[in-house]
């Protein structure tokens, strides 16, 4: 006679921390999976445009490192990064105006682990952060996922207003302001000098820390070079400059950095240790073999001049594209294109209407801290030719019109 075995009782795992289930994905990357179809133009992604990527100079650095110090670049790094690639970005801060020493870089796994980093070191849950509006949206889920308090202060086709800055640093008593001030994601906006001179001035006086993001700087089409916030009167001792290789040169190398004063930096490299140990030590030795065999600075130019003729072409074709009386902002450089449809619309209930055209934006509510608006769209001009986005603004067209229908 067999005697049936208890059935055991299975009690539920452990729930998720609570930061976890409060802090959603990124909707660029949801849209981008519902977009990956080879027909569709994107005009959603941040992608840099691959056929512009110097493959055959990062492939012999990658060459050259591997055949002559193997051990080296398949070894274990110090967190702070090579020596080698400290001193060359150091360089390029130096010749850009900005006094800098190889010690006061640390190396990331991209600049979005920058942000990361600043958020373990600096940020207690409840702590308030001032962000512009709209801001780049994977620094809103760096700061959200740290607990912190998202407060947005308003702007104007310059960007981020430095008396509102004030106003709210009196009042909501922040740890930092964080910006991206030159051809801001998503806007493309630059702030002018003297409201870079403002924001110092306030952080100076009022005591907060400045988060200066600059990844699309050097991708500048006309105008003069704006000086970096971290390089007036006041600021050096409070502003975290952040860099990247992802768009002057591949994303896929995952190469940030930031510039900071000692105390916080070594927080970061603390912080890091936690995270990562160090940034890949082959793709650090790769990039800094770059810098000293080839010109990226002539190479920025020439993607920049290809980038140039592509937002020329999306400005042309966005008249016959976008409803009458929308409005748009003409970027001097960078990767992003803002626009602002007639009141009423829902960027957010058109997208699957223009999708179905082949064809995708995103959305500008995500980009919100607080209320959105909602007919607003962000457009990304660098991934297509002119010809690809002269076709796509055609469809864009077509499933507006139909979704307004």
């Amino acid at each position: 006679m067999t005697v049936a075995e208890p059935a055991l009782s299975s009690a539920p795992v452990p729930p998720l921390a609570a930061r976890a289930r409060v802090i959603g994905g990124s909707p660029v990357r949801d849209i981008l999976a519902v977009t990956a179809r080879p027909e569709v133009v994107n005009f959603a992604g941040g992608l840099p445009a691959p056929e512009l990527f110097d493959a055959e100079g990062i492939a012999a650095a990658y060459r050259a490192v591997l055949a002559e110090q193997p051990g080296r670049a398949l070894q274990y790094s110090t967190t702070e990064g090579e020596p080698v690639l400290r001193e060359a970005l150091a360089a390029r801060t130096r010749a850009r105006g900005l006094p800098t020493a190889a010690d006061d870089i640390l190396v990331t796994t991209g600049s979005q682990q920058a942000l990361s980093l600043l958020a373990t070191a600096l940020l207690e849950p409840g702590d308030t952060v001032l962000v512009e509006e709209p801001c780049y949206l994977a620094a809103l889920q760096a700061f959200g996922f740290a607990g912190a308090r998202i407060v947005a202060v308003p702007g104007d086709a310059d960007g981020v207003d430095p008396r509102a800055l004030e106003e709210l640093v009196v009042r909501e008593r922040p740890k930092l302001f964080y910006t991206v001030p030159t051809f801001q994601n998503p806007t493309g906006r630059t702030l002018p000098a003297a409201r870079r001179a403002a924001v110092a001035d306030v952080a100076a006086r009022r005591g907060v820390w400045i988060v200066e993001d600059d990844p699309y700087g050097e991708l500048r089409f006309e105008g003069e070079r704006m000086p970096w916030i971290a390089s007036f009167p006041g600021a050096a001792d409070r502003t975290v400059l952040l860099g990247s290789f992802s768009k002057v040169m591949a994303p896929g190398l995952r190469l940030g950095w930031l510039r900071a004063p000692e105390g916080l930096r070594r927080a970061c490299a603390v912080a890091k240790q936690a995270a990562d140990l160090h940034t890949p030590t082959v793709n650090q030795l790769a990039a800094a073999r770059y810098l000293a065999d080839r010109d990226l600075d002539a190479h920025v130019a020439r993607v920049a001049a290809a980038y140039r003729e592509r937002r020329d072409a999306m400005l042309a074709g966005l008249p016959d594209a976008l409803p009458e009386g929308s409005v748009w902002e003409r970027p001097a450089g960078g990767m992003f294109l803002w626009a602002t449809l007639p009141a009423g619309y829902d960027t957010t209930a058109l997208l699957p209407r223009v999708v179905g055209h082949d064809v995708a934006y995103v959305p500008g509510a995500p980009f919100y801290a607080g209320a959105p608006d909602r007919s607003t769209l962000r457009l990304c001009f660098v991934t297509q030719t002119p010809r690809e986005i002269a076709e796509g603004l055609r469809r864009l067209g077509e499933g507006l019109r139909e979704g307004l229908r």
